[in-house]
């Protein structure tokens, strides 16, 4: 979870992740989390910014072949 998600819009200052959407997002993890497991298999959940996090797991794992990312598109106003 990156912590910048969590603050203001660029544009208005709304909060970008609200209480109901926070609450579907965390039950949506748990979900899959519990779901992976059923299955043999884990999910990594950590908060903080993205670059630093990937950063730590990377060092932690040891072995790392690939990173795959995700960016969120902006709208330009």
């Amino acid at each position: 979870f990156d912590p910048r998600h969590y603050l203001g819009t660029h544009c208005f200052g709304f909060p970008k992740t609200g209480p109901h959407r926070l609450r579907f997002l965390l039950e949506s993890v748990k979900d899959l989390r519990e779901t992976l497991k059923k299955r043999g298999s884990t999910l990594v959940v950590r908060k903080g910014k993205p670059e630093d996090v990937v950063c730590d797991l990377i060092t932690q794992l040891g072995s790392v072949s690939a990173v795959a990312f995700h960016e969120e598109v902006r709208e330009k106003l």
